[in-house]
């Protein structure tokens, strides 16, 4: 039975963290006035981070013409756009390049997966360039795209405006990469993080139903005790752990009184033949969960590719230190190939594709010439990224790098112009302010919508 206190200790506050007063837990799987445009049309985003930095010469970018060393040992091929070709190890996505703007000059200059991942997420950046493993915080506390989202459009009707899914973004030891939540805007500008694996046959998320012997009159009831109780809060404790505890409390009530909240998890609601569409492992079922979700109303969801149980030490997800080759074979392009193809013809068949944004990124790419280990290193001078959907003009590439895939020729896009052209898309001008912990206005992105990019 909850306990009233005068003054709860943060112990007390802890063992309320569980949502104790309902018998719920998604608070811990949570754990984690605009002016509009006339321009974008998108009425959400689905972001696809691949972790690591994809290679741009077996992806969007191959130059057969290279030296051995540099090319590596895969052919491009043909896809549905006369002229444009891509590595031979994405022969479904070849076929869609007709939807697709494909990016070939984004660059950054860092080498370093925390800092380039931090300018990539967030359009700034970071302070000093090519650092690794450094931590969240001032002066490295700009918001992410999805905070600045959830900030913008706020709570509504239940359905957060940006979730993050299957899980935040670390380098080897947990170490969490900047630029992943509300920065100075605030935790409550946090995008929702949901710890998870949809491809597991149990899949479930703890809390999205009211347990068996909890009617509505007594949740009713039970949520305005907990309101009470939290009223305790004020003069008593204003630390960062107890804010982002109110706020997953919020979170929680919203999506267990939200029904197109709680049903975007159900994926077993899906045939299963589209589910395999998808691939069934960690990476092609989240794909498949950001769709129900945007479809849900969720206004930006962010899938972040995740390490795998089979990832070799010291080469993890994308980072192809190693083996480069056969990991792109056999493992990374045909899960990346197989997850962007289906979702972009499953929101296509659904009618979706014009009013969702999906964005093809990584935070750098790799180098030219492969090492001793037959791996590529890493590389923030160029590399490449994608976007189809709402008003995109597809089967366009915009930018090049030069003959080796070591520097850009021309048409180079930075991360601000990135985050730029998202905001564009969901109908955001990248001057729109937003205001930091002193209330300076601070526009949302420092960046221009590439030419080119979205249709007139």
């Amino acid at each position: 039975m909850l306990r009233l206190l005068d003054a709860p200790d943060r112990r007390e506050w802890l063992r309320l963290g569980a949502l104790s007063a309902f018998g719920l837990s998604l608070p811990g799987l949570l754990a984690a006035g605009s002016t509009r445009s006339s321009g974008g049309k998108a009425k959400a985003c689905i972001v696809l981070f691949h972790l690591g930095g994809p290679p741009q010469h077996e992806t969007w970018d191959p130059k057969p013409d290279a030296p051995a060393e540099i090319r590596g040992e895969f052919k491009p091929i043909g896809s549905s756009v006369p002229g444009i070709r891509v590595g031979e190890l994405m022969p479904k996505t070849a076929r869609l390049l007709d939807r697709i703007c494909v990016l070939r000059a984004l660059s950054t200059n860092d080498n370093a997966h925390s800092s380039s991942g931090y300018w990539m997420l967030t359009g700034q950046a970071h302070q000093p360039t090519n650092s690794e493993n450094s931590k969240p915080g001032a002066p490295n506390d700009w918001p992410s795209v999805a905070a600045i989202v959830q900030h913008l459009r706020g709570r509504s009707a239940g359905v957060p405006a940006a979730m993050v899914v299957p899980e935040h973004i670390w380098n080897d030891g947990m170490l969490v990469w900047p630029g992943q939540d509300g920065g100075f805007l605030g935790r409550s500008s946090d995008p929702w993080r949901l710890i998870c694996d949809p491809s597991q046959p149990s899949f479930d998320v703890p809390g999205l139903s009211l347990p068996a012997d909890v009617a509505g009159d007594r949740f009713g009831g039970r949520v305005g005790l907990l309101e009470r109780y939290n009223k305790t809060l004020d003069g008593l404790d204003a630390s960062r752990a107890v804010e982002r505890f109110d706020v997953w409390n919020r979170q929680a009530l919203d999506l267990l009184r939200s029904n197109a909240a709680r049903k975007a998890f159900h994926l077993d609601d899906e045939p299963d033949r589209l589910r395999e569409r998808y691939g069934r492992n960690r990476w092609g079922q989240s794909v498949l969960l950001a769709r129900r979700l945007v479809e849900a109303g969720v206004g930006l969801v962010q899938v972040n590719w995740t390490r795998m149980a089979s990832d070799a030490g010291g080469s993890p997800a994308w980072d192809t230190h190693a083996r480069n080759a056969q990991r792109c074979k056999d493992v990374l392009c045909p899960l990346a190939d197989q997850a962007y193809s289906a979702l972009l013809e499953d929101l296509e068949v659904r009618g979706l594709l014009d009013e969702t944004l999906v964005v093809w990124m990584g935070e750098f790419g790799r180098t030219p010439k492969h090492n001793g280990n037959g791996g590529r290193d890493h590389w923030g001078h160029v590399f490449s990224g994608a976007l189809a959907g709402s008003g995109v003009q597809g089967g366009r590439v915009i930018g090049a790098s030069d003959g080796q895939g070591a520097f850009p020729k021309d048409g180079v896009v930075r991360p601000q112009d990135l985050t730029a052209a998202i905001f564009h898309a969901l109908g955001y001008r990248p001057d729109t302010e937003m205001h930091d912990t002193l209330g300076r206005p601070l526009p949302i992105s420092r960046g221009v919508v590439p030419r080119g990019v979205f249709q007139d």
